[in-house]
């Protein structure tokens, strides 16, 4: 290769400097993720905002653990995890199955949901699946750039509805800035901890490496501009879940309004906009609302079926065929899973109670797994020398650990009670 051929490679990731970590970073900001933080707000007003700054900062930490990881190796994260043993085959297995059946639903009732909000004449069911075939159809092919663009634009969706919220809620700035100084209110740690754990995302975040190689960044070349994309992705995610907290602040916390939880309070809060601000605004906050839904359901649908694509091709031995890459037939595969068989769920609206208590298991320890595996994987022989670890990487690694290990605990003790109730 010439030397200019050589400069043109390496100058032009710069060109191109956003990509994977605002998709993983959209994929990962759901509606549930976004009603948590406006409860936050709504209980404790800005107390709290600290807590989403540490979030983010947490999320950046493991993405770029992933991302280095894959960068500095050239395997996928799954690779990395059967090099740690057969542990890690027999619990991720399992879950990706369950967890892309269930999330399927979820997936298709938020953005029907919203849908069916500002097109009341079908149902939640039919906006619902409709959204997961258009999912299919965007993602069926595997062409990176045209899922890229897509999500991009329902990026500058959420941010201009929900940033826009925001700003005429005319949030109380003196307030705004005492609540980066930590404090713990009284009964607000589960708060606090679903606010920081919550905050962009859960199994999507070990997707980043394969939206890097998706991407054509696949060498230890491309580390610096994967830390600017990363970091930028979440700076990014970051106004954007502040913003939600002043909603919840500005709007709730101060006239003592309460809002449901998961998809409804997207709903709910849609409705107090249209009530305090007109009809109009109500509208455009359901557009975003269904913008965040839609983001998270077409990530899923490419980046986890890409993990279920390198699992199902690294487990028989043919991880570098074509069949085991992004429009394979196990990518496909995935894809119809996620798709098909949640819509019959739906249309049953029968929730098999053991099948969400196995979920909920599975789902809780995915976040601590993640962390610990990272600092496993960092901090060893299995990631060159240079590319190891240093110490703010390993504090924040353990920090993570501690925290997703608790929320662990509580989903867990959350779902057994559900189960037995």
């Amino acid at each position: 290769m010439s030397h200019a051929a050589r400069t043109e490679t390496a100058e032009a990731p710069r060109w191109r400097i956003l990509g994977p970590g605002l998709v993983v970073a959209a994929t990962g900001v759901g509606a549930a993720d976004l009603v948590a933080t406006l409860i936050a707000g709504s209980k404790y007003g800005y107390a709290l905002l600290w807590a989403v700054v540490v979030g983010c900062v947490l999320k950046v930490v493991l993405v770029e653990g992933a991302g280095r990881y894959t960068l500095a190796t050239g395997e996928t994260i799954f690779q990395g995890w059967r090099r740690l043993g057969i542990w890690t085959t027999i619990y991720f297995g399992p879950y990706i199955v369950i967890w892309g059946f269930i999330y399927g639903a979820a997936a298709m009732a938020g953005t029907g949901l919203a849908l069916t909000a500002l097109f009341s004449f079908a149902s939640v069911k039919v906006w619902g699946i409709l959204s997961g075939l258009i999912g299919l159809a965007i993602v069926w092919a595997g062409r990176y750039g045209l899922f890229e663009k897509f999500l991009a634009v329902l990026v500058g969706i959420m941010f201009v509805t929900m940033v826009g919220a925001a700003l005429v809620t005319l949030p109380n700035l003196p307030d705004l800035l005492v609540g980066l100084v930590p404090t713990i209110p009284e009964g607000s740690l589960v708060n606090i901890l679903s606010v920081a754990g919550g905050v962009g995302g859960t199994i999507t975040l070990a997707a980043y490496g394969y939206w890097l190689r998706e991407k054509g960044w696949h060498t230890p070349q491309f580390m610096r501009v994967m830390r600017i994309d990363n970091t930028t992705a979440y700076v990014v995610t970051g106004i954007f879940v502040v913003a939600t907290l002043i909603v919840g602040a500005e709007l709730l916390y101060s006239a003592n309004i309460a809002i449901g939880t998961g998809d409804q309070g997207m709903l709910d809060l849609s409705r107090v906009l249209a009530d305090r601000y007109g009809n109009w605004f109500g509208k455009l906050f359901l557009i975003g609302f269904w913008a965040a839904a839609m983001s998270s359901l077409v990530g899923v649908w490419n980046g986890v079926s890409l993990m279920f694509a390198d699992f199902m091709g690294t487990i028989r031995g043919k991880a570098d065929e074509p069949e085991a890459k992004s429009g394979g037939i196990w990518y496909r595969s995935y894809i119809l899973w996620l798709t098909f068989p949640p819509m019959i769920w739906l249309l049953l609206a029968d929730e098999p109670t053991w099948l969400i208590l196995i979920y909920g298991v599975l789902g809780a320890f995915f976040m601590p797994f993640l962390a610990v595996t990272l600092l496993w994987l960092l901090n060893t022989s299995h990631t060159p020398a240079e590319w190891r670890n240093k110490w703010v990487s390993n504090i924040g690694l353990i920090i993570c650990a501690l925290i997703f290990a608790w929320l662990a605990f509580d989903q867990i003790r959350t779902s057994i009670q559900d189960l037995l109730n």
